[in-house]
């Protein structure tokens, strides 16, 4: 008798459980952000006038490493021609998400789920789906019979929701009250 080799089928089922859960992390942080009385206390980090500031550059921070990202993402892939070592782009996300946790703390505790002003309130959301896709991403990462296209999408997701939040937040800030620290 010999055995059969078979390769694991692609399925999307292997992708509920990723998906499901962080469904569940962008409805619980919003859940959150909405029905949590917003302190107003500024979580600060040492080196920074304040916490609006801190919260800007670190999404700074966030943004440049985010395409980061891409670059070495795209490099993992073989679409570049140019090899960058698999490391740089694990720590450069590990990096990411490190500058985003005071970020969203802040946001969370301080602030709350905001959606007076519509620039306020895509921030908002795109923060919490940014968490909830980088959940999926993370869960979905050691399953190897998920489809081919689940870590470029989902990465695409977190990268496009950071940007999203760069453009809602730093960006904002730095057009419309200047550069500060």
């Amino acid at each position: 008798m010999t055995a059969i080799h078979q390769r694991p089928s692609r399925s999307l089922t292997a992708l509920l459980v990723p998906l499901l859960a962080g469904g569940l992390v962008v409805l619980a942080l919003g859940v959150y952000g909405r029905v949590h009385t917003p302190t107003g206390f500024a979580v600060g980090v040492a080196g920074f006038s304040a916490a609006l500031p801190m919260k800007v550059w670190l999404t700074t921070g966030a943004f440049v490493l985010a395409f980061v990202q891409v670059v070495s993402a795209l490099s993992m892939w073989g679409k570049l021609g140019v090899t960058i070592p698999p490391v740089v782009h694990r720590w450069s996300g590990r990096l990411a998400f490190l500058l985003t946790i005071p970020v969203a703390f802040h946001c969370l505790y301080a602030l709350g789920l905001q959606y007076d002003v519509p620039r306020v309130l895509a921030h908002s959301l795109l923060g919490c789906f940014f968490y909830g896709v980088f959940t999926a991403k993370m869960l979905a990462l050691p399953k190897r019979d998920t489809p081919g296209w689940t870590l470029p999408v989902l990465g695409g997701l977190a990268f496009t929701a950071l940007v999203g939040l760069w453009l809602t937040s730093s960006f904002w800030f730095f057009t419309a009250i200047g550069i500060k620290v």
